[in-house]
């Protein structure tokens, strides 16, 4: 008999550790059901948020209708308006370039000269040497480098070469007026300074030239330069003779 008892005993426990185990899943049945109100929240806050937009637009229709104007109602403006805008703007700032019809309207870039004759400027450099390049597009079709001629400023051959060099490679020799003044450096140099100065005054006149100049490496600048003296030495870099006594 006892024995019965403990095996009862044993059962109605492990009934009751079973009915315990079941209910935290009744539980967690009980609490999913809660995702849908954050989901709400979320759809209040999106609403919430485009609020302010809407204040935005408000404000625009009140700007136009205090000035009185539509955007769909303004008229197109003529090329003719634009043309006048643009050459105004030259006039003040010399900064506006803009498409050209006639054969009278000049680019931006284009400056006159005391005898009002038009022509394209461009700026070249090597070693220490300066050049600076005008290109008329009137006018007999010659060079000159410091008031003198082409050929007796630059006798040899070679230095004449490298002045043409970006005239051939654009096949524009003889359809230019060029005047060009150079300052310092050695002969040579100022010949490549001359020839980068009148690749960069091409590109000017005809923005197209650049790709074909660039290259054949005429519009780069050359930055190699003599190395200066330092002090306790012979030149740039050569020591004087070590002598053990």
């Amino acid at each position: 008999m006892p024995k019965e008892k403990k095996s009862s005993e044993t059962t109605e426990k492990k009934e009751k550790k079973a009915a315990v185990a079941k209910e935290p899943k009744v539980a967690k049945a009980t609490k999913e059901p809660k995702e849908p109100k954050k989901v709400a929240v979320k759809k209040e806050k999106t609403a919430e948020a485009k609020e302010p937009k809407k204040k935005v637009a408000k404000k625009k229709e009140e700007v136009t209708e205090a000035t009185g104007v539509i955007a769909s109602e303004v008229a197109a403006i003529s090329d003719e308006t634009k043309k006048e805008s643009a050459r105004a703007m030259n006039e003040m700032f010399g900064l506006v370039s803009y498409d050209f019809d006639d054969e009278s309207d000049l680019p931006a870039d284009v400056k006159y000269d005391e005898s009002s004759n038009a022509y394209f400027v461009g700026t070249g450099r090597r070693k220490t040497s300066v050049a600076r390049v005008r290109l008329y597009t009137k006018g007999e079709k010659t060079i000159s480098v410091n008031q003198k001629k082409f050929e007796e400023y630059f006798s040899s051959d070679d230095l004449q070469r490298i002045v043409l060099s970006s005239l051939d490679r654009m096949k524009s020799e003889g359809k230019f007026k060029i005047t060009v003044v150079v300052k310092g450096g050695g002969i040579r140099s100022q010949a490549e300074a001359v020839r980068h100065g009148i690749a960069r005054a091409l590109t000017i006149f005809n923005p197209e030239y650049r790709k074909r100049l660039r290259r054949a490496g005429y519009l780069t600048r050359d930055q190699r330069m003599k190395e200066r003296k330092k002090f306790g030495l012979k030149r740039a870099r050569r020591a004087p003779q070590w002598s053990k006594r």
